[in-house]
Formats: structure tokens, C-alpha cells, sequence
């Protein structure tokens, strides 16, 4: 079935859609990018991925003059135009066609803005009941993870290496430390009951999902704590788990061939991904 996407201010096929061969999103992965979940028709965590979308633009330099508002506006009529009751919204927003040259272009350009909609199985995503296996690897990306770009290489290989092996993911590594999944945020339940996930820095994506998770699990009386965390660490702890927009909370079973915890989904992880769930749902936009 053809799905409608957008482009440039147009809804149309997404055989219909072109982009220009001198985007700088294609010849330099100029360009950032939001992926927003969606349960009940509805946009999750709508104001944070707008604010972290702003974040990137403004890092890049990259001049977008349409207000959220119309932005808001695409989105759900992006959604309503392909019937998507579950599953996602994928937005790009590149500095846009000009001569190829390393240096940003002197003369205005218009950005390229592409929308499109994904099916997906979220809130019953049968992975939950068994749980994520990852490997850890070096992180070798470029050091601004926390700007949203589509130079997404790095991730995409390490992965699949993970795949290739009978894994689900990979958790990077730096200086001994965790850093992130390969699109999603990492976190660690201690046997001590303590919740910790890395601190944020240039060195990881400030995830949506992460922030809401920090601010149900406090609420919910878990303690807390935001400072890096080792392979060792995890391999010792009662449970662990991956968060972003499009699994929510995924609890992690096994790194490196070492069972974490009992070998299942933890009791904690899964009810954090409840108490998630039941919060975002009162958010919807």
C-alpha cells in the first residue's frame, strides 16, 4: 500500500517523492532528524522532541522558520492520512540543495523537510517478554551525540554486527564506561535498589524517554542516580533495561554472553515500563 508522505510543503505517494542529488543531507548527512512515537493516534512526548529538535537545528545552523505549531499540524496530519492508530512519525529537516562544497553555502537555501509514518508495534512489541541481548564495542562515533543527526553509519554497522551474532543491539563503550545503546539510552537497577543511567554530556543522546523515565521512577520513590556506569557494573546488577521513543522501556538480559540478573525481564524494569506507559498516556497530543 502507498503510503503519503511529506515534502517540501506537499503531501503526496512516496513513489512521487524526490530529492535533489545536491542535498546536503545525502552528499554530508547534514541534516537532523526526531522519530516521535505514536499510541492511539496520538504523538508522544510532543514538547520534548520539539525542544531537542530546536536544540539540533541551532547547533547546525541550520535556518527552520516553521513554527511548532505547523509542525504539530503536519504531524497529525501525516498520521491521519495513513490511518497510523500505532507506530511512528519520522522527521528531517536538512540545511538543504546547494553546490557541493565542506563549507556551509553563502547563498540562502531553503532546508528540505521530509515526513513519513512507520507501522510498528509498540505497547504489545513481543521482545518485552524475553528481553534484549546486546554485546558492548568500542564507541567510535563522532563526539556530538547529542546533537540529532542522520550520520547514523557507525550505529547502523555496529548493529548489525550484533545481529549477525544472535544478539538485539549494541551498548558502546568509552573510557570504560557505557555510553548509550545504539539508539537508545542505558540504564542499570543495582542490587542496592539504586536506578542509574549515564549522565549527560556531549557523549550521549538526551533522550525523551530517558527524561520521562527519570522523572516517573523519582516519583515513584526509586532513588536515583546520574553518573556512568562499566560493563562490570552491569554484569552485576539485579536488572537492566534500553529506553527510547519507539521501544519505550526494553529490559536487557544479557551482555556479552553474561546473564544480568536471572536471565529474564526484571520486575522492576517491567514495571517502570508500565508506570511509562500509564504517564505518557495522559500526555498524548
Amino acid at each position: 500500500m502507498t503510503r503519503l508522505v511529506y515534502l517540501n510543503g506537499k503531501f503526496l505517494p512516496d513513489v512521487e517523492a524526490n530529492i535533489s542529488i545536491f542535498d546536503r543531507g545525502f552528499l554530508f548527512s547534514d541534516a537532523v532528524y526526531e522519530v516521535t512515537a505514536v499510541i492511539d493516534k496520538k504523538l508522544v512526548s510532543w514538547e520534548g522532541h520539539l525542544k531537542r529538535l530546536r536544540h539540533s537545528l541551532k547547533q547546525l545552523n541550520i535556518d527552520f522558520t516553521k513554527t511548532n505549531d505547523e509542525l504539530l499540524f503536519i504531524h497529525k496530519k501525516i498520521i491521519e492520512q495513513n490511518n497510523i492508530s500505532e507506530g511512528l512519525v519520522y522527521l528531517q529537516i536538512s540545511r538543504g540543495q546547494a553546490e557541493r562544497d565542506f563549507a556551509f553555502p553563502v547563498q540562502e537555501v531553503e532546508p528540505t523537510i521530509v515526513l513519513f509514518t512507520q507501522q510498528k508495534k509498540i505497547i504489545n512489541n513481543q521482545k518485552i517478554l524475553c528481553g534484549a541481548k546486546v554485546v558492548s564495542c568500542p564507541d567510535l562515533r563522532w563526539g556530538r551525540a547529542d546533537i540529532k543527526t542522520v550520520q547514523l553509519l557507525y550505529a547502523s554497522m555496529m548493529k548489525q554486527k550484533a545481529l549477525d551474532q544472535g544478539k538485539d543491539d549494541v551498548w558502546f563503550v568509552k573510557n570504560n564506561f557505557i555510553t548509550e545503546g545504539s539508539s537508545s539510552n542505558t540504564f542499570i537497577l543495582s542490587k542496592s535498589g539504586t536506578l542509574i543511567t549515564n549522565s549527560l554530556s556531549s557523549q550521549i543522546l538526551s533522550g525523551i524517554t530517558r527524561k520521562s523515565i527519570l522523572e516517573y521512577s523519582k516519583n515513584a520513590n526509586f532513588i536515583v542516580k546520574e553518573k556512568p556506569f562499566t560493563i562490570e557494573d552491569t554484569k552485576n546488577a539485579r536488572e537492566a533495561f534500553s529506553c527510547s521513543s519507539t521501544t519505550f522501556v526494553m529490559p536487557v538480559v544479557e551482555i556479552d554472553e553474561f546473564k544480568i540478573g536471572d536471565g529474564s525481564p526484571g520486575k522492576h524494569t517491567l514495571s517502570l515500563r508500565q508506570l511509562y506507559i500509564d504517564n505518557v498516556r495522559k500526555e498524548l497530543v
